[in-house]
């Protein structure tokens, strides 16, 4: 079995918060890597920052929709950070602020994925 199989196969079984944890642990890691590249980099940089957005915008999107089980109050705040990551990412593309807010507020909600995604089965 190759690895892309077994990456697909292993993708198909994770749990929805298990997926998001790992969505936002590539984004966060690209804007990571991003804050270390020179400002001569602003391709690289934005690229970073739109992969960050879409999330955000995926996340804000699916709190907006009916159906949605999250309580109301937790899906206003999702779809509110999701507008102040917005606004954020033009500012550092402008280069007026950082990444560190990004990257921290990201971090808070991997965070928060992480302490109520299932654990793993144990082997064996």
């Amino acid at each position: 079995m190759s690895v892309m199989a077994y990456q697909k196969a292993a993708q198909k079984n994770e749990e929805p918060r298990q997926l998001e944890l790992r969505a936002f642990a590539q984004a966060t890691r690209e804007l990571i890597e991003a804050a270390k590249m020179p400002k001569t980099e602003i391709g690289r940089r934005a690229e970073a920052l739109s992969k960050n957005r879409r999330l955000w915008t995926l996340l804000a999107t699916d709190c907006a929709a009916e159906g949605n089980h999250l309580p109301n109050a937790l899906r206003a705040q999702i779809i509110s950070l999701s507008l102040f990551v917005d606004r954020q990412s033009r500012a550092v593309i402008r280069e007026d602020e950082s990444f560190d807010v990004l990257i921290e507020i990201n971090r808070t909600v991997m965070e928060g994925l992480a302490a109520t995604a299932p654990s793993p089965a144990p082997a064996g």
